[in-house]
Order: C-alpha cells, then sequence, then structure tokens
C-alpha cells in the first residue's frame, strides 16, 4: 500500500504517502476523496484503452468452459460479433 487515508481530529480526510512519508492530501471532504478516487479510476481505465486491448479473438482462444458452457459462450460471441 502507497498510501493510507485518516480522519482527521477536525472531521476532514487526509490522505498519507507511505512513499515520500507526509501527507500529500489533507482537509478533504468526504466527496472530495471520493472525486480523487474516481480520477484516478478514470485516469487507468483511459490508460488501459490507450495503451492496452486486445484483439477480439483473444477471448475466444482463451475461453475455458468452468464459469459457462460452450454454448452460452458461443451465443455471446455472436452477439458481440453482431454489428450494432
Amino acid at each position: 500500500m502507497a498510501a493510507f487515508i485518516v480522519r482527521q481530529p477536525n472531521g476532514l480526510l487526509c490522505r498519507f504517502s507511505t512513499v515520500v512519508d507526509c501527507p500529500t492530501h489533507w482537509n478533504m471532504t468526504d466527496e472530495e476523496y471520493i472525486e480523487m478516487c474516481a480520477e484516478k479510476a478514470r485516469e487507468e481505465a483511459r490508460y488501459v484503452l490507450d495503451k492496452h486491448l486486445l484483439p477480439f479473438d483473444e477471448i475466444k482462444e482463451r475461453f475455458y468452459p468452468g464459469n459457462m458452457t460452450k454454448r452460452e459462450f458461443k451465443k455471446l460471441v455472436e452477439e458481440m460479433e453482431r454489428q450494432l
């Protein structure tokens, strides 16, 4: 864990970084903390979409009928391949 969150005595939140060993954010409301986490998630999602998408055929090559039957998978693939 690179950081942890604490509730300050004044009721607001503080993020303490264990990388730099000091607070990096303080006096945050719960909503400000949630928005900080949401922005981090948006950045990660953009990075994955920009840099780490795999070809569709990858799901066909990696499918294993453990949690879905071959029939269910085939039907799902047909649905995903249909043009909208």
